[in-house]
């Protein structure tokens, strides 16, 4: 009977240290995890506060020929522009104003082509095509990190550690059709 008690605990024991291990194991990979969406979301902050820079040095390159306008422009930018981007709800806020400023800033363009020539202005206008670009790709590493979290935070049995160490998903950063649109219609400015 002793021998039968022996084996028992020791499988018990077994038990107990491969589920500890298990729940060991899935807390480390859904802090990595946790870690890198965080990642991420900086790395989208840092872009669109490199963005929202390089649209102001188009404001201010417009001041030349548009006093007025590039002034309320600036004004504007300055009160729209967060330092700390750090959910999807603001990304998606923070995208919007910077379209409504670039399309605001390619309307003064339009009227002024002097400005539009200048090549202090292109330049600048391509920088924040490139900012737009490397915006895009830090919001897709996001996406990528947050299916990663939230596969793990709604498969069993990693749900079940998910749930016990205050895990959840993550919300996607999205476009919906507006802003889809608002996009394009920047790339016909742009003349993309």
């Amino acid at each position: 009977m002793t021998t039968v008690l022996v084996i028992l605990l020791v499988i018990i024991l077994g038990i107990a240290g491969i589920v500890f291990l298990y729940i060991f194991s899935t807390q480390r990979t859904l802090v990595k995890l946790d870690e890198m969406c965080r990642n991420a979301m900086s790395q989208i902050s840092v872009q669109l506060n490199s963005r929202w820079d390089a649209v102001m040095d188009l404001a201010k390159t417009a001041m030349r020929y548009a006093q007025h306008e590039s002034e309320t422009l600036v004004k504007t930018i300055s009160e729209r522009r967060m330092s700390n981007v750090t959910n999807a709800q603001q990304v998606g806020e923070q995208q919007n104003a910077i379209n409504d400023i670039m399309g605001r800033l390619m309307v003064v363009s339009e009227r002024y082509p002097e400005l539009k020539a200048n090549d202090l202005f292109e330049k600048v206008q391509n920088g924040t095509i490139q900012y737009e670009e490397n915006v895009r790709m830090s919001r897709m590493v996001y996406n990528d990190c947050v299916t990663k979290i939230n596969r793990m935070v709604r498969q069993w049995p990693s749900s079940f550690v998910a749930n016990m160490l205050g895990f959840s998903e993550r919300e996607y950063l999205e476009v919906d059709d507006p802003k889809k649109k608002q996009h394009l219609d920047l790339d016909d400015v742009y003349g993309k």
